[in-house]
Order: C-alpha cells, then sequence, then structure tokens
C-alpha cells in the first residue's frame, strides 16, 4: 500500500499522458498537474494535445509540455496510457521507440460495445498482458528492446468524471506489475492524485480489475450510481520495505 505522501522523485519525474485529451487522460494529467509533476500531453493529433495543454495551464498556472504520442513518449520518464482498447494497439507500436527501460502504466480496460457491462477479457488473460506483449514485439522489431519495458497497470476502477473535480474520491487504485519497484512508482504517483494506491501483485493479476469494470458499470446502471468505485477494507500495514 502507499501513502499519500509521495517521494519528491515521484513529483519531478516527467509523466506523459498518452491519450491526454481523452476522459480519464485528461483527469489524471490534472491531478498530477496541480501536485506539481512534469506533465506532457500526448495525442494522435499535435493540435489537440496542444490545445488540451493550453486549457490545462490555464487552470492549474503551470506549463505543461505537449506532444504527437511518440514524442511525448520519448520525453517522458514515465508513461501513463488512457486510450480504448480499441485504440490500444495502434498506440502502443506507435510508442514503442521511446519507452525502453521506462514505467509505462496501461489503464486499458477490455470494453467490446455495445455489451460493456458483459467481461470480455483477451485472449491474453488481460488488456495489462496484451500490452506488454505489443511493446516487446515492437521494440525488438525496431531494435529498441535490449533494455526491456517496466510493464505496470492502474486506474482501470476510478470513474474518470470523479477524477476530473477537486473532490476527494471514494475509490482505492489497485496497481499491478511484475516488478515492485516499478509498483511502487506508480504507487506514489496514484498518491500525488489523491488516491490511495494498493499493491494488487503480478501484471496477470490486471484481469481481476480490468473485469471488475464491467462489473461496476452494471452496478452503476442498476443501482442508478454515479461512480461506484472499489474500497479495500480492513487495516492495511504498509510493506516493510515499501
Amino acid at each position: 500500500m502507499s501513502s499519500t505522501a509521495p517521494s519528491q522523485d515521484a513529483a519531478q519525474t516527467p509523466v506523459a499522458i498518452i491519450g491526454g485529451t481523452g476522459h480519464l487522460g485528461a483527469a489524471i494529467a490534472r491531478r498530477l498537474a496541480r501536485a506539481g509533476v512534469p506533465v506532457i500531453i500526448g495525442s494522435r493529433d499535435a493540435a489537440k494535445a496542444a490545445a488540451a495543454a493550453n486549457a490545462l495551464h490555464a487552470d492549474v498556472g503551470r506549463s505543461i509540455g505537449s506532444a504527437v504520442n511518440a514524442d511525448a513518449a520519448q520525453a517522458a520518464g514515465i508513461i501513463i496510457l488512457t486510450v480504448p482498447f480499441a485504440s490500444q494497439e495502434e498506440t502502443l507500436r506507435d510508442i514503442a521507440p521511446g519507452v525502453a527501460g521506462k514505467i509505462v502504466v496501461d489503464t486499458t480496460v477490455p470494453l467490446m460495445p455495445p455489451k460493456v457491462m458483459r467481461v470480455q477479457l483477451p485472449p491474453e488473460g488481460s488488456a495489462a498482458v496484451r500490452a506488454q506483449r505489443i511493446l516487446e514485439e515492437a521494440m525488438h522489431a525496431g531494435g529498441t528492446g535490449s533494455e526491456g519495458v517496466r510493464m505496470t497497470s492502474a486506474f482501470h476502477n476510478v470513474a474518470a468524471h470523479r477524477l476530473a473535480t477537486d473532490d476527494p474520491v471514494d475509490c482505492d487504485v489497485l496497481v499491478f506489475g511484475d516488478e515492485r519497484a516499478a509498483r511502487e512508482a506508480v504507487l506514489r504517483l496514484v498518491g500525488l492524485c489523491g488516491l490511495r494506491g494498493v499493491h494488487g501483485g503480478a501484471l496477470a493479476n490486471s484481469a481481476a480489475a480490468e473485469a471488475l469494470t464491467s462489473v461496476l458499470i452494471f452496478v452503476n446502471k442498476t443501482y442508478a450510481a454515479d461512480g461506484a468505485g472499489l474500497r479495500i477494507t480492513g487495516d492495511l500495514t504498509p510493506p516493510a520495505d515499501g
């Protein structure tokens, strides 16, 4: 588990929000920028990225970078992917040259309209494991795979419209990844967003949070809820080495 008092290093690492003009990407970018994190808005369209960066600058009073997705990933130390499942593969292959040795946070949920209230995981078992495979293939094909990628996943179960406000969000964020240090770095970013991050274990475990998103959509519709989320109960003692 992470506290909400992250280290200074986390606040100084440039973070690229790939798909940062979308609802979730924009909400995460705003929370991080308000916490003083150097943010780069990425988009397929440079003009849209610049417009979003200018709007965020006007809102938070901080300089915000912008670029097409590939350049944003190249310029950042941590990359957060916030695109729909249908755009996941194309976007990952686009940014692959700039992610070697870096932490990539995949927020993708494999929603397949029109049946978004039904769990539909990809053949790899989860969108995050799929993302790792796609990146590794693209990096090796492009000759940039020697350092690998530090793949993680997070932010699956938090409502974007809730995150876009200044209000507290009654939701925990499960963070998955095979490398403990990479998960810790993402937990610190989650804390900077004002949320509690919780270690979720191996990257393959991301399937649980990805699947739960469809369940939460069903709960929201059935009970007329406005952004139901996930909260881990019980007394969580932070790991001794965390």
